[in-house]
């Protein structure tokens, strides 16, 4: 979802992918010793591409638009190997709040379009992620229930799920270790603090490494949401979101 004045149209008419593409290259962020389905490395294909002048739609590496892209990453003890923040847009990089706790998306809808929540909380969705969903869905319509009823920027929302460009808000997703393989999202519960600053790149639980460990001790792995079938099979397979959420680590 374009967070500016151009889309992916005036993009493609100043130049297209092949421009980011071979800024990418230049300044050593691509690898381009890459073959490609051309029979050439992608650094061969762009070869001969030229960075446009008379445009605004690119800016150089040397001088980006801003100091982060749309997303960045958080880490911390609630989100060991990473979690994501979409901060395009985004008035407030920092919050803390109780949590309000669920186990699945459609409890958390069911709070919110129902008002069960309130200015402040730190909605917290999880086992949704890519072995708990199965799958890794995203959390659009609570998002949206939320903006719907004039609260998008007065709560936040984190997940082992994901989001979709078009969520808006405080929203943290990809928490991993997911909570179905014992992340500490999985032992978080209701009215516990949860902070994020999306400036020290922190997603923290306030709770000390002794009382996490206990809880984690006492965490008993949930029933497969699916026990047969292509999504027992998925979620059997899947690697964490962290790394990649494939099925074969070794394609």
């Amino acid at each position: 979802v374009p967070g500016g004045r151009y889309n992916a149209t005036d993009m493609y008419q100043a130049g297209g992918i092949a421009i980011i593409i071979k800024e990418l290259l230049d300044n050593g962020l691509l690898e381009g010793n890459c073959m490609t389905v051309t029979g050439k490395t992608l650094a061969e294909n762009h070869k001969s591409i030229r960075f446009p002048k008379n445009q605004d739609i690119f800016h150089r590496v040397t001088a980006p638009l801003s100091p982060t892209g749309g997303v960045v990453g958080l880490k911390g003890n609630l989100a060991t190997e990473g979690a994501i923040v979409k901060v395009a847009g985004m008035e407030k990089l920092e919050c803390r709040g109780p949590a309000r706790v669920f186990d699945c998306e459609e409890d958390a809808f069911e709070a919110v379009v129902n008002g069960k929540f309130k200015e402040g909380d730190v909605l917290v969705i999880r086992y949704e992620g890519p072995r708990g969903g199965p799958g890794m869905r995203e959390m659009l319509s609570t998002t949206a229930a939320l903006y719907g009823l004039g609260m998008g920027e007065k709560v936040a929302l984190i997940t082992d799920g994901r989001f979709s460009g078009g969520s808006h808000g405080f929203v943290v997703g990809h928490v991993t270790p997911e909570a179905f393989d014992g992340g500490p999202i999985a032992i978080v519960k209701t009215g516990d603090q949860i902070s994020i600053d999306a400036e020290s790149n922190t997603v923290t639980l306030s709770l000390s490494d002794e009382e996490i460990a206990l809880r984690l001790a006492k965490w008993k792995q949930p029933v497969p949401r699916y026990t047969r079938g292509v999504l027992a099979k998925y979620a059997a397979t899947v690697t964490s979101a962290s790394e990649g959420a494939v099925t074969d680590k070794n394609l």
